[in-house]
């Protein structure tokens, strides 16, 4: 077998063996233990790498086992084998020979080197020799005046001592009246071992009158501790001096403490005077600008002395560390609870950003006095419910700012009346929902690309925050568009909303606009705002994957398409519920039994198509046109219809009674054979559309009021008169003429119905005043311009 072919850990240990063999004339030297020699439960005599190899019986061995084709293969191998091995061999003995050869080159640089070296280091002997001698001579020399300059020497320091020992009490003295307390409790504390060793004896008077000193000292130190007028540092200092003075201030703990808690009130943060110079500074000059600065300052210079007295009372009441952390942990929980408050407003991202750096510095400064606090941790728990109120606040002024959009009704003049411009309420809501959307996108993102290291840990939560701000919101806002547009009005209530009111009519307006505005929030906002929080608010994931994601626009666009549906319907309801109260009216107040002969069309007339005119101009400021499609000649028109062929009309135009029950018992076998009518479809978001649906639903309150009262012959022939002057301009003002026209002969056939005399009017009567009605309109319009 060749040598590339074994385990490269076998291939090792037969270098190793190789080497050791090569190297060692002695064959009793064993190799390795972890060589396969070493292992004799694995040696046999055909082993052709052991020492106990027998060729004869390894060459029986492979004759017996392998062919002549295995044996020329075997043949091959072996001498592939011989030739690695002898090529290692090679290569072991050339590395050998030119590590011999470089440490040979060495030996002798070293030789050359170290050649003259010893008479050097003779010479460098002597020298050092020398000099010692020299100054062995010179020390001899000024031994003596050496001992006495130092001797002179102590005795000028013990003589120093003694002066500043009879100068204390005028040095205190003087302290006392510069109030330098701390440079007379020093020298005071320096003084102490001479006072305790020779005080009783020659300094008795010195270290009485300064016992004296210090007792004023004392007494005033214990004046500025208190003193409310002191600073807390000049206090923590008086408290440290009092301490290394020995005196008991133990017992002055609790009301150190206590107005140092009381302090924390002047530490409040005063977000107004912040955003106040901040505004004045954007105008300002350089000079002004360093003025408006100051409220900054001054804030920061009295977290700082609060810091230094916090590490100052630390040091004088080691126990009292947990204290002084709460105290440190109530000033940030209270600087956050004034942003919190302050975020309630409209503010800016810029705004919060100042006050959250303002805050920031005040943590690392406190940090650094009093580390054991982890205030840095603790703010950042702070921040987080801060960052949550000022998001929340955000979404509500922008829902805020929609409803005022939508609520403020326009109202211009127009030919001497009132009328409500929704589309400026409309285009106003639209820039309130996008607009409005893209300044808090804004904001969100400066709030986020900021590098406040307060604001970097968080910006996974901002990211959550923002989309599921975003999703909350506009379920908030469908909310909203359900209580403008009444959903929550009780019935009697919604009634009472259909009277006439001018208020009323700019309610169903605003329904309208709802609707309108339910579609561009699904079309238009729903998709931009899905694009921005793509591009910058991608990632998050603090609320975890389980819960799904924080931001779907498929349900809010389902949400708003459902919306937009209700509204639409609900106004053509609103507008419908208000023509039937006027066809109620009409068909309720007179006595139709002894109703006279019909002279002209009657007024409810007029007041229906105004109510249609205002229907059609509210929806031309709201809907686009659409495209009108007339289908009087379609398939399921109703101008085939029995109820209007000629046929029809000249049975009702016979005198006798028993020939228009007849017709009538004909109309009605006519109706089971004629093709059925569509008269409902779906609602479309234009204004043939809406205005088709609102007509179709007011001539099918007209058919079941028709329905309730028993006409005698002339009431029959009035509503004949009101319904064949209704058709033209119905058909003018409606898509579907063949709808109209059913709905129509269904009013007329109904009223038949319901007739004791069921007699129309002959056609040129029925024209003639129909004509008449149309004179009269045309010259009311010129009157009215």
């Amino acid at each position: 077998m060749r040598v590339d072919d074994l385990p490269m850990d076998d291939k090792a240990k037969r270098m190793r063996d190789l080497l050791s063999s090569f190297y060692s004339p002695d064959p009793s030297i064993s190799p390795s233990p972890d060589s396969p020699s070493s292992r004799p439960q694995q040696i046999t005599l055909d082993d052709i790498n052991s020492t106990s190899f027998d060729p004869d019986h390894y060459m029986n061995f492979l004759v017996e086992k392998s062919n002549l084709e295995g044996l020329l293969q075997r043949h091959v191998e072996m001498a592939a084998e011989i030739k690695n091995l002898d090529t290692d061999l090679q290569m072991l003995v050339y590395e050998n020979y030119n590590k011999f050869i470089s440490a040979t080159d060495t030996i002798k640089r070293m030789k050359t080197n170290i050649v003259g070296m010893e008479s050097n280091m003779e010479g460098l002997l002597e020298k050092i020799m020398s000099v010692q001698s020299r100054s062995d001579g010179v020390n001899t020399s000024l031994f003596e005046k050496r001992e006495h300059i130092e001797k002179l020497h102590r005795t000028y320091n013990l003589l120093r001592k003694v002066q500043f020992i009879f100068d204390l009490p005028v040095r205190l003295g003087k302290c006392i009246k510069s109030e330098a307390y701390a440079d007379a409790v020093r020298f005071y504390i320096g003084a102490m071992p001479i006072f305790k060793a020779y005080g009783d004896s020659s300094f008795q008077d010195c270290k009485q009158a300064s016992e004296e000193a210090m007792a004023i000292i004392i007494k005033n130190l214990q004046g500025k501790l208190f003193s409310d007028s002191e600073s807390i540092q000049a206090r923590a200092e008086a408290a440290v001096l009092l301490k290394q003075l020995d005196f008991p201030v133990e017992s002055l703990k609790a009301r150190l403490l206590e107005k140092l808690a009381q302090s924390l009130s002047n530490l409040q943060l005063k977000t107004k005077e912040l955003s106040n110079a901040s505004v004045d500074s954007k105008d300002s000059s350089k000079e002004e600008s360093i003025s408006c600065s100051e409220p900054a300052a001054a804030h920061e210079a009295s977290v700082r002395e609060f810091a230094e007295a916090l590490r100052a009372y630390c040091v004088i009441f080691p126990d009292s560390e947990n204290q002084l952390v709460k105290l440190a942990q109530d000033l940030v929980t209270k600087h956050f609870e004034t942003t919190g408050e302050y975020v309630k407003e409209r503010i800016c991202s810029a705004e919060l950003l100042r006050v959250l750096r303002v805050i920031w510095k005040d943590v690392l400064v406190m940090d650094e006095m009093l580390h054991e606090a982890a205030l840095p941790d603790y703010s950042l728990e702070a921040a987080k419910v801060a960052v949550k109120q000022y998001v929340a606040s955000r979404f509500s002024h922008l829902l805020h700012d929609i409803s005022d959009a939508l609520t403020k009704v326009h109202v211009r003049q127009k030919d001497g009346g009132k009328e409500y411009s929704l589309q400026v309420v409309l285009e106003t809501s639209k820039k309130a929902v996008l607009q409005g959307s893209m300044d808090v996108l804004l904001d969100f993102r400066q709030i986020l690309e900021d590098n406040l290291e307060l604001l970097v840990n968080l910006k996974d939560l901002i990211i959550d925050l923002v989309q599921e701000g975003f999703q909350d919101f506009f379920r908030a806002l469908d909310d909203h568009f359900l209580l403008l547009s009444g959903r929550n009005i009780s019935p009697s209530q919604d009634q009472g909303l259909t009277e006439g009111t001018q208020g009323d009519k700019a309610f169903a307006g605003l329904v309208l606009v709802l609707a309108q505005l339910s579609v561009f929030i699904e079309q238009t906002a729903i998709p931009r705002i899905t694009e921005e929080i793509a591009a910058s608010f991608s990632g998050g994931g603090v609320r975890g994957y389980e819960n799904g994601p924080a931001f779907v626009p498929g349900e809010i666009c389902r949400i708003f398409r459902s919306a937009g549906e209700k509204f639409l319907n609900r106004y053509i309801k609103m507008r419908t519920q208000r023509i039937s109260l006027l066809l109620k009216k009409r068909f309720t107040t007179p006595n139709w039994i002894k109703h006279k002969e019909p002279r002209e069309v009657h007024m409810f007339v007029d007041l229906f198509l105004q109510e249609l005119g205002a229907i059609g101009r509210e929806v031309k400021q709201i809907l686009p046109q659409g495209l009108r499609r007339h289908r009087r000649n379609d398939s399921n028109g109703s101008s085939a219809s029995s109820r209007s062929n000629p046929l029809r009309e000249e049975k009702l135009t016979q005198s006798n009674t028993q020939r228009a029950r007849s017709q009538l018992l004909e109309t009605h076998l006519a109706k089971l054979f004629k093709q059925k009518v569509e008269i409902f479809t779906k609602v479309e978001y234009t204004q043939d559309s809406v205005v088709s649906t609102i007509v179709k639903l007011s001539l099918k309150s007209l058919q079941e009021f028709v329905r309730l009262p028993t006409f005698n012959r002339s009431g029959f022939q009035q509503i004949q008169l009101d319904i064949q002057f209704l058709r033209t301009p119905l058909k003018e003002t409606v898509e579907d003429e063949a709808a109209v026209d059913f709905l129509l002969d269904e009013v007329i056939v109904g009223a038949s119905e319901r007739c004791l005399d069921p007699i129309p009017l002959e056609p040129p009567i029925l024209d003639k005043l129909i004509q008449a009605k149309l004179a009269k309109t045309r010259d009311q319009i010129p009157s009215a311009s």
